[in-house]
């Protein structure tokens, strides 16, 4: 998807000169410096190696810790397999064709290298749109029922496959031609009479990847954000509910962080293209070849962000990327106690072991003043008095296991939540 090479009518790429022999001799004007090539290479190899490690390192830390493996963490999966895999097989491809304006790689890949990207973003900025509805239904609906990790991977599907739809045309187009002196890959968009398709496609493709999510999660996460922070907590509120709140507020400020950056590394990337599509002419300058490897770098550099995010931002994955670089003499020990914490059964039979021991401390306590009421009772030939201290007694248990319960409940509640990414 680049428009400097889409066409192989582009004549500024490659400028004719007639010698006195009356030999043309074509001379590529997009040629750079090595010393340019050399830095741009370094840039774009920061990208794919930041990239492809952070990423891999996200998706092991989900997928090889049952208590990471939550719907938001799922989503996270298909998020960081989606950036890994465009970084890998698209970024150094597309920096040699934008530095070199010679295509070395055949057909099937130019068809790929033009179909996948699409998909690829389409399915990143959807993934952080689910992450967006799934935490506005559990923070403004807390009652309703949260989604299934069957339903999580039906909505990765479905993604998936939209995202494939949406692609189809930049692969069903794709084609390479011989021009003098080089192999070109571009899209060979069909003409209509009645309409551009062409550009009709771009600006649908701009809308569908970049502004309609980006305002469906603009819109989330105002109104989750105003309902977590602009909201004081009760004075009287245990410290479990703090806890809690501390903890979404934790996760929707990392997500929060994710797609504003995301927002601003894809920004100059569709301008450009939009800006191509409506005034062709200002791309046919030399210093457009610099502006369009500035413009993709920034756009390629959101995949190398997210698991520095995550890193920073939340103490599990923090946790979880100190003991895969535990090799590093760089990296500063630290606990991984985070990422083992035992399982939902395990807590859930803890607690009502918990809740049975105080059950019973309760019950013991009961009869110890039910057998010294009576005693007292003998002594001073007093009838009433055991019945009244039995029923105090008795409301007084109740209010602790009330206590207790409500103890148990927002336990229970706290470790749900702290689940989340």
């Amino acid at each position: 998807m680049d428009p400097l090479f889409n066409s192989t009518d582009n004549s500024n790429n490659w400028t004719d000169v007639t010698e006195p022999n009356a030999t043309v001799v074509y001379w590529n004007q997009f040629v750079q410096p090595v010393w340019r090539i050399v830095l741009w290479a370094i840039a774009y190899s920061t990208i794919v190696v930041v990239s492809v490690v952070g990423n891999v390192v996200v998706i092991w830390i989900i997928v090889a810790h049952k208590r990471m493996r939550t719907v938001t963490n799922y989503f996270l999966v298909n998020l960081a397999f989606a950036e890994a895999s465009m970084s890998a097989f698209n970024t150094v491809i597309n920096f040699t064709y934008a530095v070199h304006n010679e295509w070395y790689f055949g057909l099937v890949y130019c068809r790929f290298h033009n179909f996948f990207p699409i998909a690829a973003v389409f399915a990143s900025i959807y993934s952080m749109t689910a992450i967006a509805l799934d935490r506005y239904m559990a923070i403004i609906h807390p009652l309703q029922q949260r989604m299934s990790s069957t339903e999580t991977k039906v909505i990765i599907t479905v993604i998936w496959v939209l995202a494939l739809c949406l692609a189809f045309p930049q692969y069903y187009y794709s084609s390479t031609t011989q021009l003098p002196g080089r192999v070109v890959c571009y899209i060979d968009w069909p003409d209509y009479p009645v309409w551009d398709f062409k550009k009709m496609y771009y600006v649908c493709v701009t809308i569908l990847i970049y502004f309609l999510p980006l305002m469906v999660m603009g819109c989330a996460y105002l109104v989750v954000g105003l309902t977590l922070w602009a909201s004081e907590i009760p004075g009287d509120s245990s410290d479990r509910y703090r806890e809690q709140l501390t903890a979404k507020r934790k996760v929707v400020k990392m997500m929060i962080v994710v797609v504003c950056t995301f927002a601003t590394c894809w920004l100059p990337y569709h301008v450009y293209f939009l800006l191509h599509e409506f005034f062709p002419h200002l791309f046919e300058k030399t210093f457009i070849q610099q502006v369009y490897l500035a413009v993709m770098w920034l756009a390629m550099s959101s995949t190398m962000y997210n698991p520095i995010i995550y890193c920073c931002l939340n103490d599990r994955f923090r946790a979880g990327f100190k003991q895969a670089f535990s090799w590093c003499p760089c990296v500063p020990d630290g606990s991984y106690e985070g990422l083992e914490l035992k399982s939902t059964r395990y807590l859930q039979t803890q607690t009502s072991v918990y809740k049975t021991s105080r059950m019973e401390t309760t019950v013991s306590t009961v009869l110890q003043h039910v057998g010294e009421g009576q005693s007292e009772a003998g002594a001073r030939g007093a009838k009433a008095t055991p019945a009244r201290r039995l029923s105090l007694d008795l409301t007084s248990n109740g209010s602790s296991s009330r206590s207790v319960s409500k103890t148990v409940s927002e336990t229970s509640s706290f470790y749900s939540s702290n689940n989340l990414a």
